[in-house]
Formats: structure tokens, C-alpha cells, sequence
């Protein structure tokens, strides 16, 4: 049977810049190989299967597809699968603001201008890197453990190895052995920019970099905010590394810190799984 279609990029600055998102309007009925076998199919970071929502306090469920599995929480596919709900015609229970309901839980999607913004979830690990790990991200690196500035457990759903550099050209020049990676580690790296961005960030996996990753951004946000690193506004940049130009909006309200970004629909249509 044909099903509403569109592919978004999100995190952009305006043009088609950041991270693109497959996104399934109508997946009612689709089961878990159908959706794993079209997010495969479709060869990007990730795929999202919008549903009617089991929770009554949500207006919409959403699934989260890798190529290679299910996530429970993902930044970007967050907010270009409430921008795809939105231009499908969907109406939030709330004026200001929609609730997803995903892996994760309830999340909070607001409209912030020209931008959708989601209220970062609990990180479920924090805390210094233990020994095992550090050795992951040391030999990823190729750069000794005491030249790093701090690092940190930012996992909300992708186990993010966040690790501070010296600043923004350190992070640009990082060269990451992925082979040094296992499947289910993920290592974020941020680094101070003098400029119009506050940091640099790149998300790194073991077979692929992220352009744009609102998951990292906002783990490294609630990091970051709780060293008194940064303001309680700023922008971080991502994807330089990738051929990408990302712009990555942090707010902190003193209740939530949301993580925003552009959004913008690319391609339309129908599809027949």
C-alpha cells in the first residue's frame, strides 16, 4: 500500500547542510523487519516510523531505525519527525509545544521561531569514562588520555564517550581510527571555539561520522552547563569534517535545556513497502 514520505534535513543553516531524515508517515501495520529491511534500504544515519500513540498524553509515536538496529532516543530524527507530523497536518494537544513518544519515554518538542527545539531527556550514565572505555577512546584518538581536557559519560539512549579537546581546530584535526570502535560504542568529541560558535562537536561511530547529532549535543549541553563551561545560550557547530555545515541551538530556561535546530522538508511523496 502506497505511504506519505519525505526526507528532511535538520540541524541545516538553512540550505540542505545537515543531517537528513527518512520519515514513514503512515507505518501502522509495518513490522519490525519491514522497518529495519526500508532503514537499511534508505542508507542514512537514520529512519523514523511514525504511529498512532499508546500513551495518551502524546500526540505521536515515533520509531527510531539505524541502518543496523533500533534506537530508543535520537536527537535529530526527533526533530525532523516532528517537523514531517507537523506538515502532515498534525495538531498538537498543546498550543506551544508537541509530546513525542519514543524509546525514551515522553519527550517535549517546542516551535522556537524557524526552529523546533526538544527538552533534553536524563542522561541514564554519567560520570567520568571508566578504565575500559578510556582505553577505547585513547587508542580511537592516538592522543594520550593527559592531553584531553575532561571527559564524561553522555549516554541518553546512544552510549556517548564525550571527550573534551583543547579547543575547536583540535577537534577539526582529530583524525579517529573507527576500527578502534566496537559496534555499540559512540565517541563525541567538543572543543572551545573562539567565534561565533561556542564549540565544535563531531559524533563519531564505528562505521560512520554523524553530520549532525542532536543526541551528543544535548548530552554534551547538560555537561557543559553543569562545569559552567558555557552560558545559558549558544550555538555549537558540527559537520565540517563531513562536507556539512550544522548548527546546533542550546537554551537553557533554568528547567530544561533544549536542543534545537532548522528544519526543513527536501523530498516528498508516496512509497510502496
Amino acid at each position: 500500500m502506497p505511504r506519505r514520505f519525505c526526507q528532511v534535513d535538520v540541524f541545516g543553516d538553512g540550505g540542505v547542510t545537515g543531517n537528513p531524515l527518512a520519515v514513514v508517515l503512515d507505518a501502522d501495520g509495518l513490522d519490525d523487519a519491514a522497518m529495519q529491511a526500508f532503514a537499511s534500504w534508505t542508507n542514512l544515519s537514520e529512519t523514523t516510523f511514525l504511529l498512532p500513540p499508546s500513551d495518551p498524553a502524546a500526540d505521536y509515536r515515533v520509531r527510531i531505525f539505524t541502518t543496523g538496529g533500533e534506537l530508543p532516543f535520537a536527537g535529530h530524527p526527533t526533530l525532523g519527525s516532528a517537523h514531517a507530523w507537523l506538515g502532515a497536518g498534525g495538531h498538537p494537544r498543546a498550543a506551544d509545544e508537541l509530546v513525542q513518544e519514543c524509546g525514551v519515554g515522553l519527550v517535549r518538542v517546542r516551535r522556537d521561531g524557524d526552529r523546533l527545539a526538544f527538552a533534553a531527556p536524563p542522561r541514564r550514565r554519567t560520570g567520568p569514562l571508566d578504565e575500559a572505555h578510556l582505553a577505547i577512546a585513547e587508542a580511537a584518538l592516538g592522543t594520550p588520555r593527559t592531553d584531553w581536557v575532561a571527559h564524561e559519560w553522555g549516554d541518553n539512549g546512544v552510549p556517548w564517550m564525550m571527550v573534551e579537546l583543547a579547543d575547536a581546530d583540535a577537534v577539526r584535526r582529530a583524525w579517529v581510527d573507527r576500527s578502534q570502535l566496537g559496534r555499540h560504542d559512540a565517541l563525541g568529541l567538543v572543543g572551545r571555539d573562539g567565534g561565533r560558535y561556542a564549540y565544535e562537536v563531531r559524533g563519531l561511530l564505528d562505521d560512520t561520522e554523524d553530520p549532525v547529532t542532536g543526541s551528543l549535543n544535548a548530552a554534551a549541553a547538560q555537561w557543559l552547563r553543569g562545569r559552567g563551561a558555557v552560558p545559558s545560550s549558544y550555538v555549537a557547530a558540527q559537520g565540517s569534517q563531513v562536507g556539512r555545515h550544522g548548527e546546533v541551538f542550546v537554551e537553557d530556561d533554568g528547567t530544561d535545556l533544549w536542543i534545537g535546530g532548522r528544519t526543513r522538508t527536501v523530498i516528498s511523496g508516496d512509497l510502496t513497502l
